[in-house]
């Protein structure tokens, strides 16, 4: 067990910093993924050779009797093996500070619940994390977040039909993960908009996704069987 709880520690305690690495592989000013485009996870396709059926990914599902007492209670908790939850119970205690973190930004930090989605759905875009996002767009629907607003997000479209809090999220999320560097005048939206807390609150709500991610990425994190991947990967 011990190799996959370093792998697994190592990845959430780089995540944020390291969470540009992926958009590397694409010029900042990509087009936008067409309508049609296709996802790299067919529904119902075979799944590659190293990634576990119980899992969808490249870790193998946690043994219970393999963990310490907390570690034993953050497994009865979980739903099942898929997912970041189940590949951070390879390391407990970063299971369990990013349960706590993650707990607090989407739900006792004051932000309003549909920009709480749509800072996840940008993230999981830009990272182009299919997983994330096919749990999470039906999550902003129900939060009140419009199809298009999703739709701008899901394909990279203008900002220019969006009101400006949700565009200034989506451009702060653009600009940090892509370009990795925001500028002047998107701060000083961003501040107006939301003040000073709000807004480190949701930087940070992306940075726990990034590192999230960044972590369902390395371990090539299939969606359930039961789900139909939603996120065009380009």
């Amino acid at each position: 067990m011990k190799p996959f709880q370093a792998l697994a520690g190592v990845l959430l305690m780089i995540g944020t910093s390291m969470a540009a690495g992926h958009a590397l592989a694409r010029k900042s000013e990509q087009a936008p993924s067409s309508v049609g485009g296709k996802s790299s996870q067919a529904s119902g396709g075979t799944l590659p050779k190293d990634i576990y059926p119980d899992t969808g990914n490249r870790f193998p599902v946690i043994k219970r009797e393999g963990l310490d007492e907390a570690g034993k209670k953050l497994y009865d908790v979980r739903v099942d093996g898929f997912g970041p939850g189940g590949i951070r119970l390879y390391s407990p205690s970063v299971a369990e500070t990013m349960t706590a973190v993650n707990e607090y930004l989407r739900r006792k930090s004051g932000l309003d619940p549909r920009l709480v989605e749509l800072a996840i759905l940008v993230t999981a875009r830009e990272m182009d994390c299919e997983y994330v996002w096919t749990a999470h767009e039906p999550a902003a629907l129900k939060a009140g977040l419009g199809q298009d607003v999703i739709d701008t997000v899901k394909y990279r479209k203008p900002l220019t039909e969006i009101a400006e809090k949700e565009a200034v999220i989506i451009q702060i999320g653009r600009d940090s993960i892509v370009k990795h560097k925001v500028g002047s005048d998107t701060f000083a939206r961003a501040v107006k908009q939301f003040g000073d807390q709000a807004l480190v609150n949701i930087v940070s709500l992306m940075g726990d996704y990034a590192a999230t991610t960044m972590l369902l990425n390395v371990a090539d994190q299939h969606v359930r069987p039961r789900d139909k991947p939603l996120l065009p990967i380009p």
